[in-house]
């Protein structure tokens, strides 16, 4: 890093985050234990792809052993940006400065973790170190959402079993009883997808999410293909794959009315095909293709245009299209840097070609998708490492910026806008 990037990074850490998308479970927000860390799927799935045994990791394994194996490992993924995550949370939450981690220091990580987790306020001291205010939770339709702060973990309505698994009798059976009606038609339908979506607005939920897959277009259903799918669906008959499609499309379109209708965002995750790696470790079988376009969302962009659309893709070389898409339609807007693109070689790019085509308030620069909190930290780091080097060159020297206009942009992209979309 250039001492200019350096200047510009030191400013950029002392903005205030908000990250507006997590996996974060609000009753139980940090990790007890290091193997909560190294439990994370990144480390799973690059130490099982290095050779590492699924049973080597199984949860029935008492947590110092797993971390034990799993440590023993570290030493092949030493090379990736994961690793540095780790060392990162070592020398900034638990105060233990590595250069490694491997076979012969794993125990003074494991107790440094133990002394810091157990202590009182750990989840608040990780907040402070992270420089982190306000996290967005992914929360499912029927998730209780009570016993935590809304101010501080705020609900997001993920909204994948609502559109693609309706059809499953427990999704089904999950979305009567968390609203107390019994869906029949398309009618009572929308009233139950109603009733979700009111009871979040009603405890502080800023946005609706939804991952897709590939394959996938959304597109209006008719009225009368969409209630011959329900009734299939909830006749007990084996809806086939044309059925589960067209009452996705449908449902997509509800919630997408209700989205207008109330003011929230609608976050999309495109792309992801899931269980490809049929032998993966959990969360270690998802990958993506290159049979997605946003083309095929042009109809949803077309036909809500109040409602704003965060898009994440998730092949980095998709990112020239969602600046096309954010540069032309005014409700798209380029969010994060997601999975398998979140390594700082292809956020370099992705980012400087979104800095130069995309005015600034169509963006969201980063969150951390993290399932524990340690995680914010290192991730936000990475991406802000990036983000000074792309504006100390591009902007500062290549086009004459102040250094205070510079670290402005840095703080539309990283906070102001995540403030703007979604009202916090």
């Amino acid at each position: 890093m250039s001492l200019l990037a350096e200047r510009l990074y030191s400013e950029i850490v002392r903005i205030p985050l908000i990250d507006p998308h997590t996996h974060i479970d609000a009753s139980d927000p940090a990790s007890r234990s290091l193997a909560d860390i190294l439990g994370y799927h990144y480390y799973t799935e690059l130490a099982h792809s290095t050779g590492m045994d699924r049973a080597d990791m199984d949860p029935s394994l008492e947590p110092r052993e797993r971390v034990r194996r799993l440590c023993l490992r570290l030493p092949a993924l030493a090379n990736t940006v994961q690793h540095s995550w780790l060392l990162e949370i070592s020398r900034l939450l638990l105060d233990l400065p590595l250069q490694r981690i491997d076979g012969t220091n794993w125990e003074a990580l494991w107790e440094a973790a133990q002394k810091k987790m157990s202590g009182p306020g750990w989840p608040e001291e990780v907040l402070r170190r992270s420089n982190i205010e306000k996290v967005f939770l992914t929360n499912r339709f029927d998730d209780p959402l009570e016993g935590f702060d809304t101010g501080r973990f705020i609900p997001c309505l993920r909204c994948d079993d609502l559109v693609f698994r309706l059809h499953d009798p427990d999704v089904a059976g999950r979305l009567r009883k968390t609203t107390g009606i019994q869906v029949e038609n398309l009618t009572t339908l929308r009233r139950a997808l109603e009733a979700v979506v009111s009871r979040f607005r009603a405890r502080g939920a800023k946005a609706l999410a939804l991952s897709l897959p590939p394959e996938f277009s959304p597109e209006p259903e008719s009225e009368g293909s969409a209630g011959a799918a329900l009734s299939k669906a909830l006749s007990g008959r084996r809806a086939n794959s044309q059925d589960r499609e067209r009452l996705a499309r449908h449902v997509l379109w509800v919630l997408a009315d209700l989205a207008q209708e109330t003011g929230l965002p609608f976050d999309l995750m495109i792309g992801v095909s899931r269980h490809v790696y049929e032998s993966g470790v959990p969360q270690g079988t998802d990958l993506f293709d290159r049979r997605t376009s946003l083309y095929q969302y042009r109809a949803l962009f077309n036909a809500f245009p109040r409602v704003l659309f965060p898009v994440s893709v998730l092949a980095h070389d998709q990112n020239p299209e969602l600046v096309a898409y954010a540069w032309i339609f005014p409700n798209v807007v380029a969010m994060g840097h997601w999975w398998y693109s979140n390594i700082p070689a292809f956020i370099a790019q992705d980012a400087r070609s979104r800095l130069q085509a995309v005015p600034a308030a169509k963006q969201i620069g980063y969150y951390s998708d993290m399932y524990k909190l340690e995680f914010g930290l290192p991730k936000f780091n990475m991406y802000r490492k990036v983000l000074a080097q792309v504006l100390a060159e591009d902007f500062v020297q290549g086009r004459g910026f102040g250094e205070e206009e510079a670290i402005a942009l840095a703080r539309t992209v990283l906070r102001d806008n995540v403030e703007r979309i979604y009202k916090v």
